[in-house]
């Protein structure tokens, strides 16, 4: 990165730029839990404590036994970045503009922050799609920043696919060598440890490994046929949930070894639903439903909770846990901690855009019992032909079923060629959304319930899908080119210097230093919040970063004593 050098500035001091306007408050405690997130990729409930015992997940399940078992979460879309999007802050992905599948590479780290022209999807125009870094509404931050500002250590190992390069100013450490284990003395830390062991490429990557579920043991869901090659990779899918239970053992040993065990609340989840077909990028429950645990020290309030989560609500969660008052731009709704909503949710909403190289526009809101889909562009079909995909060895062979007219009734119904305008499913009776009862009149009521909290929810949230991805773009991109964040300005007053930025919505970073050298992304910079004092470094680096803007140049400022 290139590096600008600014004049010297007379004073000892520095400044961040202030969070105060977004609503950081810090909690007045002698000592705050550390918050430890361990996450996996692409996997549904299959596991014990949720009713299915194929795979042995003795780590797992122990942990189930200490903690808040939620049985009705949700992730907000069936596929990693847009999902990943709303984990980070609190927003609904249409809302933001993130909700497209994916944007670029900025999926591990800080990001490639390199934008290729064009890529091989089309938007629901036809009109061809470039990568692009998104850029949300400027009030807009990584829920870490709070964090950050508040005296929490954040770390994130390592995936980050935010449809977004992630700010320098979101994480202390955000790289495959992130870890609690070098958070200082007297920090709580928020840390999070993500899995792949279970991810979609992982059930052709790991072929080769042994197989530790028999074939013929796993359970068929009623939208798979009788097959061998399919009974497979199910069973791939579930040696690979085992493998991912010794990693999570590996990590609750680290914590107990240290003695932190009992001073943290640990979080396990999965981005979204299973991998498989008919699972992962769908709106039902095979795509949104996910497994969700919440261990308090000492296994207090160890239980079953049946209320209605949903990934949004994750970042004012985490923020009410850490004492700190959400901020109202949230769409999220705190449901543990000191701002716990006094109300339990009453619907789940999500969402289904462009996955890949295809685009469509679906969305869907669900409540305990009945989920109600709205297809934009019911002539569009069910089934997205998906390249990436297509190295399942079972996706190839549904095709090829397909392709021999050998699917029919529930195993044929993916692969319908148009939608119908709407869909309603009955999930207790129907627990797989395979039976579509959007005619029947004893619904009707029900139906003009969800279809009216639906149709206020895409209005309240101000929806951007309606404006076609290129369109979209162009209004982030003007031009086909990245907006880029204005350099930071230092200013001295009462003795302290002040940093602040013309760009709206910029976060400051800063490193200070006694010697002169040459910072880049992973060099641990500090978020600026507010003003200080600092008697002893003799350099001032500066970092000026909009999410979806190119970052500013790195600045030098030499301090004269």
């Amino acid at each position: 990165m290139l590096i600008k050098e600014k004049e010297s500035f007379v004073g000892l001091a520095l400044a961040v730029a202030s969070l105060q306007a977004l609503g950081t408050n810090p909690p007045q405690r002698t000592e705050r839990l550390n918050i430890l997130w361990l996450t996996c990729e692409d996997i549904s409930p299959t596991l014990s404590f949720y009713g299915d015992s194929t795979a042995k997940t003795p780590n797992l399940d122990q942990l189930a036994k200490e903690s808040l078992v939620f049985t009705r979460a949700f992730a907000t879309v069936g596929v990693c970045a847009p999902s990943r999007s709303a984990i980070i802050t609190g927003m609904y992905p249409p809302s933001i503009g993130t909700m497209h599948m994916r944007t670029a590479h900025d999926y591990a780290g800080w990001g490639t922050r390199k934008y290729d022209e064009t890529t091989s999807a089309t938007d629901v125009a036809g009109k061809p799609i470039r990568q692009y870094s998104a850029v949300i509404p400027e009030y807009v931050k990584c829920f870490t920043e709070y964090l950050r500002a508040s005296g929490y250590y954040c770390t994130n190992n390592m995936k980050t696919d935010y449809q977004f390069a992630a700010p320098v100013t979101a994480w202390d450490d955000n790289s495959n060598k992130a870890t609690w284990q070098n958070c200082p003395v007297g920090k709580p830390f928020f840390s999070v440890f993500n899995h792949e062991v279970t991810h979609e490429s992982r059930m052709w990557m790991n072929k080769q490994l042994p197989q530790t579920v028999s074939p013929n043991q796993v359970p068929l869901p009623d939208y798979y046929p009788e097959d061998s090659v399919i009974r497979q990779d199910v069973a791939r899918n579930y040696s690979n949930i085992e493998l991912l239970d010794k990693q999570i053992g590996q990590k609750l040993d680290e914590l107990k070894k240290a003695g932190l065990y009992e001073k943290t609340i640990i979080f396990f989840y999965s981005d979204h639903g299973g991998p498989l077909p008919r699972g992962k990028r769908e709106i039902y429950d095979s795509g949104l439903r996910v497994p969700f645990l919440v261990r308090f020290p000492g296994g207090a309030h160890a239980g079953r909770v049946d209320e209605l989560i949903s990934f949004v609500d994750l970042a004012p969660t985490i923020l009410s846990l850490a004492g700190i008052k959400p901020p109202v731009y949230m769409q999220g709704k705190a449901f543990l901690g000191d701002f716990k909503q006094s109300e339990p949710r009453k619907y789940i909403f999500g969402s289904g855009d462009r996955f890949d190289e295809y685009s469509d526009r679906i969305r869907m809101v669900r409540d305990k019992r009945y989920l109600f889909v709205n297809n934009f562009y019911p002539e569009l079909p069910a089934y997205k032909d998906v390249s990436y995909r297509k190295q399942m060895d079972m996706m190839k062979q549904l095709i090829l079923l397909r392709d021999h007219k050998k699917l029919a009734g529930p195993t044929a119904y993916w692969f319908r060629p148009v939608k119908t305008r709407e869909e309603l499913y009955d999930c207790e009776k129907d627990p797989f959304n395979l039976n579509n009862i959007i005619d029947n009149p004893l619904c009707a009521g029900k139906l003009a319930e969800l279809r009216l909290a639906l149709d206020k929810w895409v209005s309240d949230i101000h929806d951007k899908a309606s404006t076609p991805e290129s369109v979209m773009i162009e209004q982030m991109w003007p031009g086909g080119v990245q907006p880029k964040t204005s350099a930071a300005k230092t200013s001295l007053k009462a003795g302290k210097i002040r940093v602040s930025c013309d760009t709206p919505g910029a976060s400051i970073g800063y490193i200070l230093s006694d010697k002169e050298f040459k910072p880049d992304l992973d060099s641990g910079w500090q978020l600026y919040h507010l003003p200080f004092i600092t008697d002893s470094a003799k350099y001032l680096y500066l970092i000026a970063t909009r999410i979806g803007y190119a970052d500013c140049e790195i600045e030098m400022v030499k301090l004269v004593k």
